[in-house]
């Protein structure tokens, strides 16, 4: 059960951000043109808006999966308490339950924001970017939970790991001005950042390619100079990482030189996910945020 509660906490954190995708690429972000209201007067679309109706169910169709990630929440926050009051690390655990519950306070609030605003590609971007802030508490408080073990890494491999992770949250960052300035806006009248699309692309990819390489470094490090439990952890984290972040850089170059096919960009969207998510539960595993770790832990 406990296990079942917070991998399904992951999914829908990371699922929002894909659907939130799909309201964007069907050029739906403005279905329902109004919040909390969906049209003046009305929670629910109405016949005849002037936005179409396929146009406002797919955005309120988005909006009606908050509850169910409302409900995940709620459901991980009772398992902290069930299971976590009387543990050592409970204070951390609470923690990362309150971190949930404001963080979806925030999500409803810079979404509201985002439609009044008429999308503006800075709400927007701020909506992505807490989305990617809370699947890194939901990994935490998932691994956490579940007693994930962890490591200590030597000084070189945990300054090159959080290198890395610093990395990751700047290419994340350079992708999402990449979509700021790009065609996928959710409304053809959406503002988009003053920039030239095709000179931050090549900067973003120039990013990647350096995650990439230093991330191959890390690796060739960590199994020339690691031993034990740090070693065989620290490598198959990393591994994962690696594997999906070439995926990732696979479809990011496709979608470029196809001129962005929507069905792409939305697999990009997940690539995202799946990028954070796993380089967060590397840097949890090894515990680059920690200090003056040595030893090999349990977290229980």
């Amino acid at each position: 059960m406990k296990r079942a509660i917070y991998t399904f906490l992951l999914v829908t954190q990371m699922g929002i951000v894909v659907t939130g995708g799909a309201v964007r690429l069907t050029g739906s972000g403005l279905g329902c043109p109004t919040w909390p209201q969906c049209t003046p007067g009305s929670y629910t679309p109405v016949p005849h808006q002037a936005q179409g109706r396929l146009h406002s169910w797919i955005e309120f169709g988005n909006r009606l999966l908050t509850f169910l990630l409302i409900i995940a929440i709620f459901a991980a926050i009772i398992g902290v308490i069930k299971w976590g009051r009387n543990r050592s690390d409970s204070k951390r655990l609470a923690g990362l339950a309150i971190i949930q519950f404001l963080g979806i306070v925030a999500q409803i609030v810079v979404g509201g924001i985002s439609v009044l605003t008429h999308l503006n590609p800075i709400a927007v971007g701020a909506h992505f970017l807490i989305s990617i802030f809370l699947i890194a508490a939901t990994v935490s408080l998932r691994q956490r939970m579940l007693g994930v073990a962890q490591v200590s890494l030597k000084p070189l491999s945990r300054q090159m790991g959080r290198a890395i992770l610093g990395l990751t949250f700047i290419v994340i960052n350079l992708g999402i001005v990449v979509t700021g300035s790009g065609p996928h806006a959710g409304d053809e009248m959406a503002k988009r950042f003053h920039v030239d699309p095709r000179t931050v692309s090549w900067l973003h990819a120039d990013s990647v390619i350096a995650l990439i390489t230093l991330s191959f470094g890390l690796w060739i490090l960590i199994k020339a100079t690691e031993e034990g439990e740090a070693a065989v952890i620290g490598r198959k984290r990393l591994e994962t990482f690696i594997l999906i972040a070439l995926a990732q850089g696979l479809i990011g170059y496709t979608q470029y030189f196809t001129k962005l096919p929507e069905i792409l960009v939305g697999a990009h969207l997940l690539g995202v996910t799946l990028v954070w998510a796993s380089i967060w539960s590397f840097a949890y595993s090894t515990k680059l945020l920690t200090r003056n770790s040595t030893q090999l832990q349990i977290a229980v």
